[in-house]
């Protein structure tokens, strides 16, 4: 009351604290007023043009992302790399509900002729669970089982990523120009394009990965709107802290992260990559929550967040992947137990009897079996292949991997017929390289931003980046491929895209430092998708004169 009497007498105060409102759910940043002006667009008009943008960004950017993955996808027309186990046991997944035992040498046989080839009988032994499997096959019940139907749902969940990428940038970096980058930048990387027009099981992971993360940063907004709704507020309106409401509040009903619990289970059902990433984000969550609870004043954030975050938290999650893990072995559940059925289905009828667990049922100690069985054989995986890589090499591109090549002679399958000597026709795994080499800068920046500016939008991408690279450090003698990199390739694009928000200049700047960092930042861009239109060729099996080819092998580690 103080103030506004002194304000009758003319005195102006120095502007006060930003609402707590505010810093609980800061607003997207706004295009500026001479951007509307020389679009012509009025005062009126802006909000909607705003909110228009917010969809129609995301939108048009994921366009030309389907666009650039479903362009001839089913060339080449060939089993390439894995996808001899995951297209044939997606068949027999979609078909009988678990995987068969195919013969040797049947890849030939299904590209000439799928329909003449029979579904064997005998199970299969896989190593990875079945979520992925019946994604793939879920293209190949649609579209037939030929590489367009068994690539078609990895098509489609790549260019969806980008698409989330696009909106969950706009919401972690409240900006629709950061976030429509951050999509782009994925849209044009050289691996997830690559790995969206292969039907293996990585990009299905890394979309379900992209899906919870996204889920818990809406999460995290409407938790935060509900603390900031229920602080009291003073005679000017602003809201204030309070350590009653702050420590005592109940954050209710929280959807978003039992989605992002379901989102997690179907990517540990995918890959066991997924439970990993589970206990990142878990962590992630119920911190994001304490640091809610600290900024609406609460004395003691971290007890309150244990009384009343952690447990709701680990319930929404943990358990909840853990029963979308288990239900998506139904297939092989419901299969007969009497050898006629999924592999190992029949283990605790014929050799688990006496067990000391006999009074579970039978189909979940053969469960058990099996996924122990197979624990084994990914630790001990240690025979040497052509293209493994150690993880330490993943960011600089060390090693690449090839998924299809082909010699063709002068005159034929696209080779000009004046060429001396064959040409070459490639696959190869690797990502734009001037994004990722970028992307070790903006990691470094990232990293900064994080532990000494303490910006939790930082933090959120260095965890899930963490967590798609750091656990395969512990697993260096097992034979590791460069294109498991895929999971966290969309925080490399929203680490970059952040450096590039940095690059723009803070709000306030001047019209030369923006204009300077904007002639910075767009000439980055374009460099980038100059280096992906260059590689494109190796990325989609055309066929290039061996020179041009060679000229596409920048390290010789590619070769």
């Amino acid at each position: 009351m103080w103030l506004r009497r002194l304000r009758g007498f003319g005195y102006a105060p120095a502007a006060p604290a930003a609402d707590v409102r505010t810093r609980l759910v800061p607003p997207y940043a706004r295009p500026s007023v001479q951007l509307w002006t020389a679009l012509g667009i009025g005062e009126a008009g802006r909000e909607k043009w705003q909110r228009a943008m917010a969809w129609a960004g995301p939108l048009l950017v994921a366009l030309v992302a389907g666009v650039l993955r479903f362009t001839h996808l089913g060339s080449p027309k060939a089993v390439i790399f894995d996808e001899t186990y995951y297209a044939k046991d997606a068949w027999a997944t979609i078909r009988q509900g678990y995987e068969a035992s195919w013969p040797k040498d049947v890849d030939k046989s299904i590209l000439a002729n799928p329909d003449a080839v029979p579904l064997p009988t005998d199970p299969g032994y896989v190593v990875h669970p079945p979520v992925g499997k019946w994604v793939i096959g879920l293209g190949e019940w649609m579209f037939g089982f030929d590489p367009f139907g068994w690539r078609f749902m990895t098509a489609l969940l790549g260019t969806l990523s980008v698409l989330m990428l696009c909106r969950i940038g706009r919401r972690l970096l409240r900006s629709t120009f950061l976030g429509c980058l951050a999509g782009a930048l994925l849209a044009v990387d050289g691996l997830h394009l690559v790995m969206s027009r292969t039907a293996l099981l990585d990009l299905v992971l890394m979309f379900f990965v992209l899906a919870a993360f996204g889920a818990l940063v809406v999460d995290r907004d409407r938790a935060r709107a509900r603390l900031a709704a229920a602080l009291p507020v003073d005679e000017e309106g602003r809201a204030r802290p309070d350590a009653g409401v702050a420590e005592t509040l109940r954050l209710g009903w929280r959807p978003y992260r039992l989605l992002a619990g379901v989102c997690l289970g179907l990517a540990f059902g995918t890959k066991w990559n997924g439970l990993v990433v589970l206990a990142f984000f878990g962590v992630l969550t119920v911190l994001w929550d304490a640091a809610a609870r600290r900024t609406a004043g609460a004395g003691a954030p971290y007890a309150a967040m244990l009384r009343r975050d952690a447990l709701p938290g680990f319930l929404s999650t943990v358990p909840v992947a853990i029963a979308v893990y288990l239900t998506s072995w139904l297939g092989w559940i419901l299969s007969p137990d009497d050898g006629r059925g999924g592999y190992f289905r029949d283990w605790a009828a014929k050799s688990d009897q006496n067990s000391s667990l006999s009074f579970l049922p039978e189909w979940l100690r053969s469960l058990w079996h099996y996924e122990t069985e197979v624990y084994k054989f990914h630790v001990g995986l240690t025979s040497g292949h052509t293209y493994q890589s150690n993880p330490w090499s993943w960011l600089v591109l060390g090693r690449p991997v090839s998924y299809f090549y082909e010699s063709p002679s002068p005159g034929t399958d696209g080779c000009p017929a004046t060429e001396a000597g064959k040409c070459a026709r490639e696959v190869l795994a690797l990502g734009t390289p001037l994004l990722w080499w970028t992307g070790c800068f903006a990691l470094l920046y990232v990293l900064w931003r994080w532990l000494f500016r303490r910006d939790w939008r930082a933090g959120a991408i260095a965890c899930a980046l963490a967590a798609g690279l750091l656990p395969w450090f512990n697993y260096q003698e097992r034979t590791i491929f460069y294109f498991y990199a895929v999971v966290f390739v969309p925080y490399l694009c929203l680490a970059v895209a952040m450096m590039i928000g940095a690059l723009l200049g803070p709000a306030g700047s001047s019209e030369r430092r923006r204009a300077l960092g904007a002639i910075g930042a767009g000439v980055l861009v374009l460099l980038i998708i100059w280096n992906f239109i260059y590689f494109w060729p190796i990325y989609t099996g055309q066929t290039l004169p061996m020179d041009s080819w060679r000229g596409r092998m920048w390290l010789d580690t590619w070769i």
